[in-house]
């Protein structure tokens, strides 16, 4: 019998080029503008990307709640590919991997996010809202807008 590991893939398109979106994945002053759910502010945001360069991110809730997230960068490919270590402080056992791909288009960029290695299908469904509100939240922020990506 073949098990299954839980996995989520999404796909999200955004008026700005990759240049732009890749500097809100990896800028720490722009992560805390769009990452999480929405009941979620980002309260501190620690970013050394590069191989093997570690994030971290403080979250709140509206409820009060705190949450902390991070890991690893195991591949980058400037506005090309971002593969990182996921883990909760909470529970850093449950490892798991995130690959975002930026595609440029015409009109912006095409972002395909895979979130894989879950421990269960309950944590990829959660995962899969808190991603889905996150890109709602970058897509919001109206990329093509801001400052130039240094």
């Amino acid at each position: 019998m073949t098990t299954t590991i839980p996995s989520l893939t999404l796909v999200r398109r955004i008026a700005a080029p990759p240049a732009r979106v890749f500097a809100a994945w990896t800028q720490p002053e722009m992560m805390a503008r769009w990452f999480g759910p929405h009941h979620t502010r980002v309260d501190q945001a620690e970013v050394d990307a590069r191989i093997d360069g570690a994030f971290r991110i403080h979250m709140t809730e509206d409820n009060g709640d705190r949450h902390e997230v991070g890991g690893r960068y195991l591949e980058i490919e400037p506005e090309r590919l971002l593969v990182f270590t996921w883990a909760w402080a909470s529970m850093p056992e449950r490892e798991s991997r995130v690959t975002v791909r930026f595609r440029p288009l015409e009109d912006g960029t095409e972002i395909t996010l895979t979130h894989d290695r879950f421990a269960d299908a309950a944590t990829a469904t959660r995962h899969r809202r808190g991603w889905t509100e996150s890109f709602e939240r970058l897509i919001a922020l109206h990329l093509s807008n801001l400052e130039e990506a240094r």
